[in-house]
């Protein structure tokens, strides 16, 4: 028998088919549960002069997660990048007196080849030397990296905004083309006060 010029045989396959078929439905994600807050419990010392009371939270427990699920920070931190944390630009004008050579270089330092390790041991040291010769501005080439997103060329604003070289580093700023642009940086050292 058959009908609609199908065969019988098509369609007992085609009921198998539909029997084991389920309509497609959008899964609504499910809300994540809070992480339970931080309890505390309170500690009493006894044996001490005048009876100590101190609180202290207790762990909170962990929260499960699945197999590829984003990580979130807790609420209350903030992520800042490296970049926030670099000094302040050197002035346009003394920039410009140093691109174009009215200020003098004094000092150049290659860091191509160096582990970050390396590199920021060897920045500061080289930092510190040149406000001890009393140079006023020094050339670091960090070089690019892959994509123009290097280690070193991100860092190194960072290594030169450690609070140790806060009196010898008056601004840092991208190089000029012919110095190594967006690979190198100038620095502007502060005078040396004797």
């Amino acid at each position: 028998m058959a009908r609609f010029g199908f065969k019988t045989e098509d369609l007992r396959l085609w009921a198998l088919v539909t029997a084991t078929v389920r309509p497609h439905t959008t899964a609504k994600p499910k809300k994540q549960a809070k992480p339970p807050q931080p309890e505390t419990e309170t500690i009493t010392v006894a044996d001490m002069p005048g009876e100590m009371t101190a609180e202290r939270p207790r762990p909170v427990p962990l929260t499960p997660f699945k197999l590829g699920q984003a990580v979130k920070p807790a609420a209350g931190f903030k992520i800042t990048r490296a970049a926030d944390q670099a000094p302040d630009p050197i002035e346009p004008k003394r920039k410009r007196r140093i691109s174009r050579e009215r200020d003098p270089i004094e000092a150049r330092l290659d860091l191509h080849g160096l582990t970050a390790f390396a590199a920021e041991a060897r920045l500061k040291a080289f930092v510190q030397q040149a406000y001890a010769n009393d140079y006023r501005a020094v050339l670091v080439i960090t070089g690019k990296g892959m994509a123009e997103n290097g280690i070193l060329k991100r860092y190194a604003p960072e290594w030169l905004a450690d609070p140790a070289l806060s009196h010898i580093v008056a601004g840092i700023s991208q190089a000029h083309a012919r110095h190594g642009g967006s690979g190198a940086l100038y620095v502007a050292l502060k005078r040396r006060i004797n």
